[in-house]
């Protein structure tokens, strides 16, 4: 059975690194432009970042329990051991991506200089900045003396430095400098030299100084090398009574930046000796994922790489597109009660949800403003005007997630000052994360209380509703309002579970209803009648969902599928999955949105919402998915598919090895969907005509006819690694859908 499973799915660790390559692939593509490609490099460094911090340190805590326990696609010591191998791989190709950026930006006249490459006014500017910006943060940590080098911190890098006099080139002095990166810019602009502009690196501006850092000792000799340490990021909550959840977390947080070592990367050219004498003030071990790289760390800082040169080196700036249904200056919750409306980030602004939040905290009809929140804007407009409603004697109940990895910080800080002002303040549900994003209005009108609520796919912030592409949906709708005011019930008393009429809310009931719906497409393609399935998810990682999803494949349903990270199924395997074809999206906003599309006998069924198909996301988390009726917002998501299926300029295969290879069709059209729904929407054929319902028949037309394109097998590159146990399919309450 072992060997079984292993011919059935990819180890999520192993897809999700397959997903950052497609990254990494955006970096090196001529098509986008240069100071965008940077960026990529930055996001795929800061993805890696949080791949070693998150689940590179859970392998590790289970390989330590022992080699008997099984992840899907092998053993975690094995697994770890193909991590390392593909890490590297991929850390030579960011290196070899980085050296081509650096070129192609002097054939734009920017230049990146170091210490050894400055003139006599770049010398003096450089040392100016240096001495009234920089010097006053740093404080080298000398470790010659100490047996241990005190607790290096999380994400940060640090110059491991070493100095000698010319007079005893042995004797040496070894520091420690931490670049003070969040106080000070990782670049500096020099001043422009004929047409021509030059950048440093923070490190380099250190590296030009150091004879004034250790002036104090009788040294002419100076060597740099940078050091970067990634540390578990898991948080251990203790069983202490007496502290509330939220010290729990906030404790456990702090002891995150001092977590156990997961990765030490350095760079190749530090001296041997040199190399020991650092592993061994920290303690470290051989094994600890130690990386040799270049010259430079932590590329996650090219995110905010400086915006010079001409406009075409970066993405053209498009404003959002006004939503045809909003008229300005207009009551939000007039348009809401007459017609569900659908925002489509980011081409449409976010701002329309602070405006539905906004208008219920002065409305003096307005009972109550009830809100998830996961991830919020560091200076969140969400919440101010929450705080405001509470000024404006609303109730407001804010169910803040502490929970959500790297963001607990700025939740705790918003948590107490929402408690502050008065709101009533959820601090999650016990043993579950709370990652459904919803809202819900209650307003009193004509001595009767009417609702009104929003279902989202994306978190309430404004920052990355810029950059995320997702949905949103507004709606009166009686049953779906209700549901979601039965939700926020269980959320505030957890033993009112409620029942659900119309979202299909996790744990409860949606893993059964998903099933349901799957069961009978396949029953369908049995009985000789249409049969399909699209999902746009952004992971499908569930080993039963996967196991139906195969099942459905045999008996003939349609598949196909949008996922734009982990897909850990293995789509086109002749005999496993001929009917199933599978594609990724990575292009300039970050696909995000989860979309699910179901014949059901001709009656098709849509939805929209925050879970993707990983077993957290359906057993373990709060989640809603809420189905779509609107006849145009029904056209518009279908349209959306159509469109995002049709992409052959960023859209990958997803096959059986997952290499990457780029969908391309010579004897068509181009199609860019990120561009295409831009164009659709400007052009105000959102909105229920001819085009849409032309895309969704187009979309129905491929799913129902189009040959399905067995992906053959290519040689791999790098052997899977283990063996996986099979499991035993969970028995669960299920709702038969109708």
């Amino acid at each position: 059975m072992a060997k079984e499973i292993k011919s059935k799915f990819i180890n999520r660790e192993i897809s999700w690194l397959a997903f950052n390559e497609r990254v990494l692939q955006e970096a090196s593509d001529p098509s986008v432009p240069l100071l965008e490609r940077i960026k990529f490099l930055g996001i795929f460094s800061s993805n890696t970042d949080e791949f070693f911090r998150v689940r590179v340190a859970t392998l590790k805590r289970m390989a330590d329990i022992g080699d008997a326990k099984y992840v899907m696609g092998g053993k975690p010591k094995k697994i770890l051991a193909e991590i390392q191998h593909i890490i590297l791989e991929q850390r030579h190709k960011s290196d070899q991506t980085y050296e081509g950026l650096i070129n192609e930006l002097a054939h734009e006249n920017i230049f990146i200089v170091n210490e050894a490459g400055l003139n006599e006014p770049q010398g003096k500017f450089v040392r100016d900045y240096f001495r009234n910006r920089v010097r006053p943060t740093l404080v080298p940590i000398m470790i010659d003396s100490s047996p241990v080098v005190p607790s290096l911190k999380d994400k940060m890098i640090y110059l491991a430095i070493r100095i000698s006099h010319s007079a005893s080139p042995l004797k040496y002095r070894h520091a420690l400098i931490e670049l003070p990166t969040d106080l000070i810019p990782r670049f500096l602009v020099l001043p422009e030299e004929n047409g021509k502009q030059y950048i440093m690196w923070l490190d380099d501006v250190i590296r030009y100084c150091l004879n004034e850092i250790f002036s104090i000792f009788k040294v002419d000799t100076f060597e740099a090398y940078t050091i970067k340490l990634t540390r578990d990021a898991e948080l251990d909550l203790d069983d202490d009574v007496s502290e509330s959840y939220l010290q729990k977390i906030s404790k456990s947080v702090k002891q995150r930046k001092k977590g156990r070592l997961v990765r030490f990367i350095y760079d190749e050219k530090m001296p041997p000796e040199m190399l020991r004498q650092i592993v061994k003030k920290l303690s470290m071990h051989r094994d600890d994922n130690m990386i040799p790289g270049a010259r430079y760390h932590n590329f996650k800082d090219f995110m905010k790489f400086p915006k010079i040169g001409p406009a075409r080196l970066q993405n053209e700036n498009r404003p959002p597109i006004p939503h045809k249904d909003i008229p300005l200056n207009y009551s939000m919750i007039d348009i809401v009660r007459k017609k569900d409306i659908l925002l489509h980030y980011p081409y449409q602004s976010f701002n329309y949800v602070i405006d539905m939040l906004r208008e219920a905290a002065i409305d003096p009809q307005v009972i109550s403003i009830k809100m998830t929140m996961y991830r919020v804007a560091e200076t969140s407009n969400v919440v101010n005007t929450l705080i405001n409603a509470v000024k404006n004697g609303k109730q407001v109940t804010a169910v803040m997630e502490l929970q959500a990895r790297f963001d607990e910080e700025n939740n705790i800080l918003w948590a107490n000052q929402l408690r502050e002002e008065g709101a009533k303040v959820i601090l999650g549900v016990p043993g579950m994360k709370v990652h459904a994003k919803l809202f819900l209005i209650t307003r009193r009108e004509k001595e009767a209380i009417v609702r009104y609520a929003y279902v989202g796919t994306g978190n309430f912030n404004e920052n990355t509703a810029r950059l995320y592409s997702d949905h949103g949906l507004f709606t009166a709708h009686r049953q779906i309002t209700e549901d979601v005011n039965q939700v926020f019930n269980f959320l505030d008393n957890n033993s009112r579970q409620g029942t659900y009429r119309q979202l299909l809310v996790s744990p409860f009931y949606m893993r059964g209803i998903l099933t349901s719906l799957i069961l009978k497409e396949i029953a369908n393609a049995k009985a000789g009648l249409p049969a399909y399935m699209i999902l746009k998810l952004n992971s499908l990682v569930d080993e039963d969902m996967i196991q139906l999803l195969y099942e459905a494949s045999k008996a003939g349903v349609k598949i196909k599928l949008i996922i734009r990270g982990i897909c850990s199924l293995k789509a086109g395997v002749k005999g496993l999955s001929d009917n199933i074809q599978a594609i990724s999206i990575v292009d300039k906003y970050l696909e995000h949105s989860r979309i699910l599309l179901f014949c059901n006998s001709g009656d098709e069924k849509i939805f929209i919402g925050s879970a993707d198909w990983m077993t957290r996301n359906l057993d373990h988390r709060i989640e809603a998915l809420v189905p779509i009726y609107d006849k145009t917002i029904r056209r518009q998501l279908k349209a959306f598919l159509s469109i995002e299926w049709d992409d052959n300029v960023k859209a990958r295969i997803l096959g059986e090895t997952q290499e990457n290879v780029y969908k391309r069709e010579p004897n068509k059209p181009q199609v860019r969907a990120q561009d295409k729904i831009y164009a659709l929407l400007r052009d105000a054929k959102v909105n229920g005509e001819a085009e849409l319902k032309d895309l969704g028949k187009s979309l129905l037309k491929t799913v129902k006819s189009e040959p399905i394109i067995v992906i053959k097998k290519k040689p791999a590159r790098r052997t899977r690694a283990g063996k996986s146990a099979a499991r035993k399919p969970l028995k669960r309450k299920r709702r038969t859908v109708k």
